[in-house]
């Protein structure tokens, strides 16, 4: 019973029994190429021994040309699967490389494929728990050691104004900040005319309609309009930032920069951080003046409040505290949007599949640290007064 395979290797195997002793003998070329086919020859030949397993069994091989681990391992497969049935197994005229491989290979036990203990659905929660926060923790940790190196780039740029990219912060500025006007200016417009209405429609029970103005000054002004703001650039440039550092770090572009000596701080991160430090407080302003009209639209028109009495009410409501306390916030998300999303880009590996699963989180980790911000802002405003 021979076996050949794909590249013309063959092996062969033959049986016989002498009363109580049952011969295999095995010859010709034992490597990978003709597993396979050797593996059924062999179970053939052992089925040829017939009936009982005889008591013993003599593996004859001393025709045996060619011999790699894994015809070694189908052997000693073989001889486990003898010794297991009740017959004793002696190798027989085997070459000495042979002899020493076979002994090799026998001496290295199967380990027993471990199940995973079931866990209980509350212990599988605490445990995913638990491996959710030490990865926060250490993400964290990387994300802190790449501030500390934009941080440590900026002040070099500071002592040495040449490794400034004018140009580069330009474009991300028309990137950014210009090409955002559309999309922010609507979004604003519609979510002032939203307030005013339903904040009208609560006052409007007490006979204080004039306090719309108030309610949408205060909103407008110290959340909605940087925050909402915030949660748009994050969704658009943001996510802009991870696609474009991760696709060129995919296409081996930053290896190229550092090859001719640039910096993929100054030349890829830095620019794009001033770029939304100057972009973002002005959509802010912008959102914030759009807000305003479009509630003021609705408490004019809808509410029948002349546009002088707007005027004056939205006068005493704001302050110059008031508007501040908004601002102040814009450069900080700013900071932090480019930083997530440069991060997100320079931590792309390998393939396409990673820029697109990075740019996801990148959004994500925007819009949640956003959120988180503006809530610590207004703790520490309510703390201070403000």
């Amino acid at each position: 019973m021979k076996a050949t395979g794909g590249n013309g290797v063959s092996g062969w195997v033959k049986t016989a029994r002498q009363e109580e002793t049952g011969l295999l003998f095995c010859g010709g070329d034992w490597r990978l190429a003709a597993l396979a086919e050797l593996d059924a020859v062999l179970l053939d030949g052992l089925a040829r021994l017939g009936g009982e397993p005889p008591p013993k069994v003599r593996v004859v091989l001393d025709k045996l040309d060619a011999l790699d681990t894994a015809g070694a391992w189908l052997i000693v497969r073989t001889i486990r699967a003898l010794e297991s049935a009740g017959s004793a197994v002696e190798l027989v005229d085997a070459q000495p490389l042979h002899a020493e491989l076979i002994e090799r290979i026998q001496g290295i036990e199967p380990q027993p494929t471990k199940v995973p203990p079931e866990h209980h659905p509350i212990t599988r929660f605490v445990l995913q728990l638990g491996e959710t926060t030490i990865d926060v923790i250490q993400e964290s940790g990387r994300f802190l050691s790449f501030a500390g190196a934009v941080t440590l780039a900026f002040l070099r740029q500071i002592v040495s104004p040449g490794r400034i990219r004018p140009t580069a912060i330009v474009h991300h500025i028309q990137e950014t900040g210009v090409n955002a006007i559309p999309i922010v200016a609507m979004m604003a417009f519609l979510i002032g005319v939203v307030l005013a209405y339903q904040g009208a429609d609560q006052l409007r029970q007490f006979g204080a309609e004039l306090f719309t103005v108030n309610l949408l000054a205060v909103a407008t002004l110290r959340e909605l309009g940087v925050m909402l703001t915030a949660v748009m650039v994050a969704g658009r440039s943001g996510s802009a930032f991870t696609a474009q550092i991760g696709t060129m770090k995919v296409n081996e572009e930053l290896d190229a920069m550092e090859v001719i000596g640039l910096d993929r701080l100054d030349v890829l991160v830095t620019p794009r951080i001033i770029a939304l430090l100057v972009a973002l407080p002005l959509l802010t302003f912008l959102a914030n003046i759009m807000a305003l009209v479009g509630g003021g639209l609705v408490v004019v028109f809808a509410l029948d409040i002349p546009l002088v009495l707007f005027l004056r009410q939205l006068r005493d409501a704001v302050g110059v505290d008031l508007f501040i306390a908004g601002m102040i916030k814009a450069p900080v998300f700013a900071i932090l949007i480019a930083s997530i999303g440069c991060y997100m880009g320079l931590k792309v590996e390998g393939d396409a599949e990673s820029v697109g699963r990075l740019t996801t989180q990148s959004v994500v980790a925007g819009i949640f640290v956003v959120i988180i911000v503006n809530a610590a802002f207004s703790i520490l405003f309510a703390t201070f007064g403000l």
